[in-house]
């Protein structure tokens, strides 16, 4: 018996990197698994991998008849939704000087309008099934700043508030919220935004506790945890997986 047995599972980003190893960990604990991206041949070839509990169906994050589109299509395939992944996201690195405008909203209307438009979304086929789990992926930036990040950081603060005013509301529903806050995690994401392609990425790993670079499985892992009733009693909390990382502050000394 695998902890997600029976659930349905939606996981927005997840045509690679930590959306991608989420599906494959909630495939691998026995739920159904939307694979929503907007990257689809990547998204396509996830779901063939994964098998017949596995699907791909195209969602833009930002776009609300999209969010529309998806629960329409996972009640018609399964008569409801359990789970929610709001992993989407970019990330935009420059000085606030530089920023745009376009800039900033790109990166908000992804990462902060799509969750909003995510929670939003499932509040009522979650309600219809007694109940589910929200598990939106925030950063440790949205616990501490970082510079150069001014769009990133202000959207990922954003996700924890939002985590915590959906667990508020939606609480006498059975309905859980929590918030997921991963350090450096070695990602096509991380590599393309900071220009690092094949560059070694060890050197940042070693400044935090536990000596590495997270993967996509150990934040994997814990959205399995928060899927499933294992995590039961927990909502409205930031979960980090950061390796240490905000265990200590800018004036340590190493």
């Amino acid at each position: 018996m695998g902890k997600l047995d029976g659930k349905v599972v939606l996981i927005t980003g997840a045509a690679r990197g930590q959306g991608a190893a989420a599906a494959r960990q909630c495939v691998a604990d026995g739920a159904r698994v939307v694979i929503a991206d907007i990257l689809d041949a990547e998204g396509k070839q996830l779901a063939t991998e994964l098998g017949e509990r596995a699907w791909y169906h195209r969602l833009d994050v930002s776009v609300e008849d999209d969010w529309t589109a998806a629960i329409a299509d996972i009640e018609t395939r399964h008569g409801g939704l359990d789970v929610l992944v709001n992993n989407a996201g970019i990330l935009h690195f420059s000085t606030i000087e530089e920023t745009t405008l376009a800039d900033y909203e790109r990166v908000l209307r992804v990462n902060q309008l799509g969750t909003f438009l995510g929670i939003r979304s499932v509040v009522a086929p979650m309600s219809a099934r007694g109940g589910g789990s929200i598990v939106n992926i925030s950063s440790i930036e949205g616990i501490g700043g970082m510079p150069y990040l001014v769009a990133y950081s202000s959207t990922k603060f954003a996700i924890r508030g939002m985590t915590k005013v959906a667990a508020m509301e939606l609480g006498n529903r059975n309905i859980r919220v929590n918030s997921v806050h991963p350090g450096m995690i070695d990602t096509d994401m991380i590599r393309t935004a900071a220009g690092t392609g094949s560059v070694d990425l060890s050197p940042v790993g070693k400044k935090v506790a536990l000596g590495r670079v997270g993967t996509p499985a150990d934040v994997a892992n814990l959205v399995a945890f928060l899927a499933s009733a294992e995590s039961a009693y927990c909502t409205g909390a930031e979960f980090v997986v950061d390796g240490g990382a905000t265990a200590t502050h800018a004036l340590a000394i190493e």
